[in-house]
């Protein structure tokens, strides 16, 4: 059974060039490393399934909390992209959680990491 939860309800928008109306950029698929740090310290290991301008979305063997801030790392090259982020939606699975997680600013804005920053998927 899957059980979802999210900080942003559903606006019925359709999207309009692949882009949805609460989503900050295109979607890219990537399979990368990412570590998520709680405030506490606690380093949480997962996958990335794609990322856009506004966020990343990951699969976790942890718990996190919705509205959790944390940092977060995508990818293993030096330097490998860094941000703050926002849990903004928890998919549980009966393995695991699916994530999304806001990419935010110091001023409380979505674009910490452009498609760019990105490290480039391994073949």
């Amino acid at each position: 059974m899957t059980i979802r939860r999210s900080l942003t309800p559903f606006t019925g928008q359709p999207a309009v060039n692949g882009v949805h109306a609460r989503r900050a950029g295109v979607r890219h698929e990537l399979t990368e490393r990412v570590r998520l740090t709680t405030e506490a310290g606690e380093v949480l290991e997962g996958w990335a399934l794609n990322i856009s301008r506004g966020g990343v979305r990951v699969i976790l063997e942890g718990k996190v909390l919705l509205g959790e801030e944390l940092d977060v790392t995508v990818g293993e090259q030096n330097p490998a992209a860094r941000s703050r982020g926002r849990i903004v939606w928890i998919q549980e699975e009966k393995d695991g959680l699916i994530v999304g997680v806001e990419f935010i600013g110091l001023s409380g804005t979505h674009r910490a990491i452009a498609p760019a920053d990105v490290p480039t998927p391994r073949s």
